[in-house]
């Protein structure tokens, strides 16, 4: 997608510049993005969704090449999901690096980070700086949005929509590593089957 012939982009990255929230199309459902080193657009994100605080919010990357900017490592069990799921629906938790805002990592010093394949959200999070947070454009507890309708109707003018596409909905997969292989966090939108010549 080219950048000049998306012309909301500018507008959605200044928000997030500002610490607003922008909220955009993923491959599953409608996501909300805040710049992840801002802890004070940070603990607005929790505030809006009114979700608790030490439940971490996951990330998406402009490319494979951005976990850098989050992990601390990849996990030797890694590469070959990264180069067969990314892009896609699948989210895999690294160890995080020192010193991230609080609300990205859990208890046990991971983050969630995948590259999604939904041209809007990648081209969003390379023009913000190479990440931003998707956490599901939803009240805590209730069904993620679909549509732009359905996030402008939840938020009522407190978030900035970018684009109009309508979501196919699920959600993503989410693996870690345990005892150096992957294994299956939560199910999703990648299954079993697809994950099993890997785990």
């Amino acid at each position: 997608m080219d950048r000049q012939a998306f012309p909301g982009l500018d507008e959605a990255v200044a928000v997030i510049g500002r610490g607003g929230v922008v909220a955009f199309p993923t491959e599953t459902t409608w996501g909300l993005a805040v710049n992840p080193f801002d802890g004070r657009a940070l603990a607005a994100l929790f505030a809006l969704k009114g979700r608790p605080l030490d439940k971490p919010v996951p990330c998406v990357l402009g490319s494979s090449d951005d976990v850098v900017l989050l992990a601390a490592r990849t996990p030797d069990s890694f590469p070959p999901l990264i180069e067969h799921f990314w892009p896609g629906p699948l989210t895999l938790l690294f160890p995080a690096r020192s010193g991230l805002p609080a609300g990205l990592s859990d208890g046990r010093g991971l983050v969630g980070l995948r590259v999604s394949s939904e041209p809007v959200a990648r081209m969003l999070a390379a023009a913000a700086g190479g990440v931003v947070t998707a956490t599901s454009a939803n009240i805590s507890g209730q069904a993620p949005a679909l549509t732009a309708e359905e996030v402008a109707r939840l938020f009522a003018g407190r978030v900035h929509i970018l684009s109009d596409i309508e979501c196919p909905g699920g959600c993503s997969t989410i693996a870690a590593e345990s005892g150096g292989v992957p294994v299956i966090v939560r199910r999703g939108a990648i299954g079993k089957d697809e994950l099993a010549p890997f785990i």
